[in-house]
């Protein structure tokens, strides 16, 4: 039973930390300008940099699902805003298994302490979430190999509708978020996916060095 909540914390830290990173990065207003001006989607969208940040606004409420279709109407066509009703219903999902991660792994971490059993928990949060390190440099070799692919894929798998196939020649949204500002946003949460699993290891050893200066019995992680 023990080992099934260990395995349960690691896959929910995992599945939480990625989730955060996406939210952080989606959400960050930066990242967009740095694109909109590195890729020059001031003459290709035909709009100041100031018109791009505030439509750019509308889409963050909308993805927080704090807006409705109709703050997308003024500058998207019908196609567009279906596909963001799409990204929208993607968003709330990941809002309620983010928060489901967390819960679970507060919950399963605070029964451990209860116990009094600090080094298996440490040891398994610090030496479990390692695979993500593999998955991590795998995808980023998958994703610099060949992006448009593997991000291709992605829409077959997340969406059931040909809605994301977009018209660069006519279409806004894809004239201010072309392939280009996915691939930066994709390595932005690489680093961010990290650097959270990096921090919360170093917070498992260190419970697990703390269990073992308790005088906790030495635990191994795969028997």
């Amino acid at each position: 039973m023990k080992r099934i909540l260990l395995i349960l914390l690691v896959l929910s830290l995992s599945l939480g930390s990625l989730l955060i990173s996406v939210e952080i990065n989606s959400f960050n207003k930066e990242h967009y300008l740095r694109n909109y001006k590195s890729y020059n989607q001031v003459e290709i969208t035909g709009k100041s940099i100031e018109e791009l940040m505030g439509i750019t606004d509308d889409l963050i409420l909308y993805l927080k699902a704090r807006a409705g279709d109709e703050i997308l109407e003024p500058n998207f066509n019908e196609r567009e805003v279906l596909h963001m009703r799409d990204v929208q219903v993607l968003f709330r999902i990941g809002y309620i298994l983010k928060y489901l991660s967390i819960i679970l792994s507060i919950g399963i971490i605070v029964y451990f302490i209860k116990k009094g059993q600090l080094n298996i928990l440490g040891k398994y949060i610090y030496r479990g979430l390692f695979f993500n390190w593999a998955i991590l440099i795998l995808l980023g070799l998958l994703i610099y190999s060949d992006f448009n692919k593997y991000f291709t894929y992605f829409h077959y798998i997340f969406f059931t509708n040909d809605l994301w196939l977009l018209n660069p020649e006519t279409d806004l949204l894809i004239q201010m978020l072309p392939e280009e500002f996915f691939s930066s946003m994709a390595t932005s949460i690489g680093v961010s996916f990290f650097t959270i699993v990096a921090i919360i290891q170093g917070i498992g050893y260190f419970l697990s060095k703390k269990g073992r200066a308790n005088g906790e019995k030495a635990f191994k992680l795969f028997k």
